[in-house]
């Protein structure tokens, strides 16, 4: 598993929602949405007429989301299939369990290729963008958002089709060579030690652990799966004999799987260069990192300052594919961004294939609503500079001191004062009642959904208070 965007900064602290009275500013850099900031040909609309969902219900559907629903779904019918087999009602599995293995475990990979991603972005922003149902944009975007579901709940059933391989394995223990024993049980411990790694206490608290586990055992298991193929598919149970000439195992569905998951680990990995970079210190919380060349909104980059190890992901921050830089705004949270700070470097390591964040289907929606807080403004910004019918809402404190000219000056310079709403809580005294501020922008813009990226606390405010409000909302994503 590669990381999502929960590993991207997210900047301030636990945002709480005030009741403070929303006063409204000339000043265009702290612009409050009004009705005559929406253009006269669009009609306001109003809140969905839906009653209001308790709060129990709220937080069950909040916490059983799409992510999970594709993990339950696949690993029930998984455990189905497996306990069809072990009961003995089911052949074909037994005859054939390192197809339904390495199937389930490329699954996993592809969930988490890159271009595989970029590929499912564009055919839906392409085929279905504006003119459908909105609850099939709004489905199509949670699918998208929450592929990782399918990742987990692949990766998971093919450990548990590994281990029954090796249960079959070991109780045939005599038709089979030690070799072969000690290739599948290898793989199995790699499989496992890789999937616990992922497991969100250990990624969350020890993402150093979690990537250098993740990542080399997961390639040491790939290496193992190989060998495990190669013996298993060379060897003839009836004669105890070894069929060496390679015909048999290209001719077996596993050989191709293992293929398969070996094409889509390389692929993302072919596009990793050492890039030169420039590095702006605005305040000792944030460093501006500015790369060459544009890029579409919506994408997040993995950067490193080795080629191997410890990267991290930040929303890229441009004006466009027709620009010429863009930018990753990251917020000091660790020792990986306190060194960018400490110690700006002049070159990094990046995949120059960046992955799709749930704002590339922003594309799919007439118009939305962009809400971060603090650091958060790099997965956002980017969607409202490339579109007149986003917009902006920037909650943190401070801004122009902390995060300094340049990013100001793209803010500034490219969208109209009409287009963002600024709220600085060191002027203004405080936060702002964050759902008063959402639902009168929503009404007022016009908007279909709304897009929201803040740390964890935030993210769960503004979400439970969508979903009771009947708006439309997609958050940042945990995995779990």
């Amino acid at each position: 598993m590669s990381a999502l965007p929960h590993d991207v900064e997210k900047g301030l602290p636990r945002l709480i929602p005030d009741p403070a009275v929303l006063i409204p500013s000339n000043s265009p850099q702290e612009m409050l949405p009004a009705s005559s900031s929406v253009p006269k040909s669009l009609p306001l609309h109003n809140l969905p007429t839906t009653k209001p969902a308790t709060s129990d219900s709220v937080d069950c559907r909040l916490w059983f989301n799409t992510y999970r629903k594709f993990f339950t779904l696949i690993v029930t019918l998984n455990l189905i299939g497996l306990l069809l087999t072990a009961l003995g009602k089911w052949e074909y599995p037994r005859r054939y369990t390192g197809a339904f293995v390495l199937g389930n475990l490329q699954v996993a990979i592809l969930m988490r290729n890159e271009l595989f991603g970029r590929f499912l972005y564009l055919t839906v922003n392409t085929l279905f963008a504006k003119w459908t149902p909105l609850w099939f944009r709004l489905a199509c975007t949670s699918i998208l958002q929450h592929l990782g579901g399918i990742h987990s709940g692949c990766a998971v059933s093919g450990a548990l089709w590994l281990v029954l391989r090796i249960v079959l394995i070991i109780a045939e223990w005599k038709h089979y060579p030690a070799s072969i024993i000690s290739a599948g049980v290898v793989t199995n411990v790699a499989v496992f030690i890789s999937i616990a790694s992922a497991l969100p206490w250990v990624r969350d608290s020890h993402h150093n652990i979690f990537e250098g586990y993740h990542r080399l055992v997961g390639w040491f298991g790939l290496a193992s799966t190989w060998v495990f193929v190669i013996l298993g598919d060379s060897y003839n149970m009836t004669t105890h004999t070894w069929n060496a000439n390679g015909v048999t195992v290209v001719r077996q569905q596993d050989f191709w799987f293992a293929a398969g998951m070996t094409v889509f680990v390389i692929i993302p990995w072919l596009t990793v260069r050492k890039v030169p970079v420039v590095v702006e210190i605005p305040s000792p919380k944030v460093a501006i990192i500015r790369f060459e060349r544009g890029m579409q909104q919506g994408l997040l980059a993995r950067i490193s300052r080795g080629s191997m190890l410890e990267y991290h992901a930040f929303g890229v921050v441009s004006k466009g594919p027709q620009s010429t830089e863009h930018y990753l705004i990251c917020g000091v949270q660790g020792d990986f961004t306190q060194a960018l700070v400490d110690n700006p470097p002049r070159f990094l390591w990046t995949r120059q294939l960046k992955f799709a964040g749930v704002s590339n289907t922003s594309k799919l929606y007439k118009r939305g609503i962009r809400v971060c807080t603090g650091t958060g403004l790099g997965s956002s910004l980017s969607t409202c500079l490339q579109s007149p019918d986003w917009h902006l809402i920037w909650i943190g404190s401070d801004q122009a001191k902390n995060f300094g000219p340049t990013i100001f000056a793209l803010l500034h310079d490219n969208l109209p004062p009409t287009q963002y709403t600024l709220w600085d809580s060191k002027k203004r005294g405080g936060r702002p009642d964050v759902m008063k501020l959402l639902k009168e922008t929503y009404i007022s813009w016009g908007a279909e959904v709304v897009f929201i990226t803040s740390n964890m606390g935030g993210n769960k405010d503004m979400m439970e208070g969508c979903k009771k409000e009947g708006i439309p909302a997609f958050g940042t994503l945990w995995d779990f």
